[in-house]
C-alpha cells in the first residue's frame, strides 16, 4: 500500500531513519563506554523497543505500567519505571518485577510492605540534576538519609541514582546543551562519590535525554543512559540542535479539507498532533509533501481539536482533496494520539504496529 492510500490523519514512521537513529545511539552508547537502556515512551511499540536494544544488554525504561505490563508480555525482562512511585501502584510493581524509582521514604515504605519475594526489588534514587521536577537534591542530608535506607533495606536492593537533564529542552545550540549534558552528568556523579564516602555502595548510576546524550562529551562515572526521543526525532529536536532535521523518522499524514483565500484546512488538530508549539514562528510542526520535501511558504499556524490551519502563500497551490504530511513538534505526544502507526519506507507502508495505551 502506498502513504498516499491511508485514511487520515496517520502517523507514519520512516523505518530506514528510525534503524539509522537505532544505529546511532547504541555505537554512541558503546563508544561512551556505558550501556543503553532506552526510554521507550516515544512510540510505545515492542518491535521498535527491540530495534532499540538490538547489540546491547536488552534493558528499557517506562513512564507507566501499562508500558511496564506490554512489554514484559512482549519478553522484555529488565525493566525501570523511571517516574516516582505512586505508592499505589507498589504491588504492581512488584509483581512485575519492574525496577522502580522513588525520591520520598512514603514510596520507599510501600515498596518495603509488600516486597518478601525473590528476586528483591530493585529500587532507583531519583535525583535532581537541575531540572527542578522530580527528585532529591544532592547537596542536601536528607537525600543522603534516604539513600542510605534504601542501602539499609533489608526488604529491597538498592540499584542505584538516576537522574534526568529535562531542561536540557531549554537549550538552544550544541554550546547550550553540552553545558546541561555537564550538569547532568556531574550532579549525580558527585552525590554518589558522596554516599560512598558514607560507605553506601553505589552500583549504577543512570543518566540521559535525547538532547544531553547527543553532545555530551564523556561520561566518566555513569554506567548506563536511558534516552528515548532519539528513535524517532522530532522538530522541536531539531530546532534546538539536537539532529539535523533530515533524521526525524516521525510524520503525521494529513488531508486537505478546505480551501480560501488566506488559508487552508487540514484534517489533523491537537489530537493528532499534540500542542506543543515549536521557537519561535516555528508553528505547530512542518509542512512537508508526501515525497518528504518541506513545502515553501506554508506555516501550521493553529490547533483546534480536529483542524490546523494552515497559511502563507504556498494556500494557493492547494487543493481539497490533497495530501501532505506534518514534522510533529513533539514525536512522542503525537504518536500517542494514535492507535495505529505505519512503518514506511519510500512511501510504501511495510509495517503496522499497535502501540500500548494507557497507565
Amino acid at each position: 500500500m502506498q502513504i498516499a492510500e491511508l485514511r487520515t490523519p496517520a502517523m507514519l514512521i520512516d523505518t530506514d531513519r528510525l534503524a539509522q537513529n537505532c544505529a546511532f545511539m547504541a555505537h554512541r552508547a558503546h563508544t561512551l563506554g556505558v550501556r543503553l537502556r532506552p526510554h521507550v515512551k516515544t512510540h510505545k511499540v515492542p518491535e521498535i523497543g527491540r530495534m532499540q536494544v538490538a547489540d546491547h544488554f536488552g534493558g528499557i525504561t517506562v513512564s507507566t505500567m501499562a508500558e511496564a505490563k506490554a512489554f514484559s508480555a512482549a519478553g522484555f525482562s529488565d525493566i525501570t519505571l523511571a517516574v516516582p512511585l505512586d505508592p499505589r501502584k507498589a504491588s504492581e510493581a512488584v509483581a512485575l518485577a519492574v525496577n522502580v524509582l522513588v525520591d520520598s521514604e512514603e514510596a520507599l515504605a510501600a515498596v518495603e510492605r509488600v516486597a518478601g519475594g525473590c528476586p528483591r526489588p530493585r529500587v532507583w534514587l531519583k535525583v535532581d540534576c537541575g531540572y527542578g521536577r522530580a527528585g532529591v537534591n544532592p547537596q542536601t542530608e536528607s537525600a543522603v538519609r534516604l539513600a542510605s535506607r534504601i542501602h539499609a533495606s533489608p526488604s529491597v536492593d538498592f540499584a542505584g541514582l538516576l537522574t534526568h537533564g529535562g531542561h536540557s529542552y531549554a537549550r538552544i545550540g550544541s554550546a547550550a546543551i553540552l553545558d546541561v549534558a555537564r550538569e547532568e552528568r556531574d550532579a549525580v556523579v558527585k552525590f554518589a562519590r558522596r554516599l560512598r564516602d558514607h560507605a553506601i555502595e553505589v552500583d549504577e548510576v543512570s543518566v540521559g535525554s535525547t538532547p544531553t546524550m547527543m553532545h555530551v562529551d564523556h561520561l566518566e562515572g555513569v554506567t548506563e543512559i536511558r534516552p528515548g526521543n532519539y528513535a524517532l526525532f522530532d522538530g522541536f529536536q531539531a530546532q534546538i540542535g539536537s539532529c539535523p532535521r533530515d533524521w526525524i523518522a516521525a510524520t503525521v499524514l494529513v488531508s486537505v479539507i478546505s480551501v480560501h483565500a488566506d488559508r487552508a484546512i487540514v484534517d489533523a488538530g491537537a489530537l493528532a498532533l499534540s500542542k506543543d508549539s515549536g521557537l519561535g514562528d516555528a508553528g505547530y510542526g512542518v509542512v512537508i509533501d508526501l515525497s518528504g520535501m518541506a513545502v515553501a511558504n506554508l506555516s501550521l499556524v493553529s490547533l483546534s481539536q480536529e483542524h490546523g490551519k494552515l497559511m502563507g502563500d504556498g494556500v494557493s497551490q492547494l487543493r481539497v482533496g490533497d495530501r501532505l504530511r506534518i514534522i510533529p513538534n513533539h514525536s512522542c505526544l503525537a504518536v500517542a494520539c494514535f492507535e495505529t502507526i505505519y512503518g514506511v519506507r519510500k512511501g510504501v507502508v511495510e509495517h503496522e504496529w499497535t502501540p500500548c495505551r494507557g497507565w
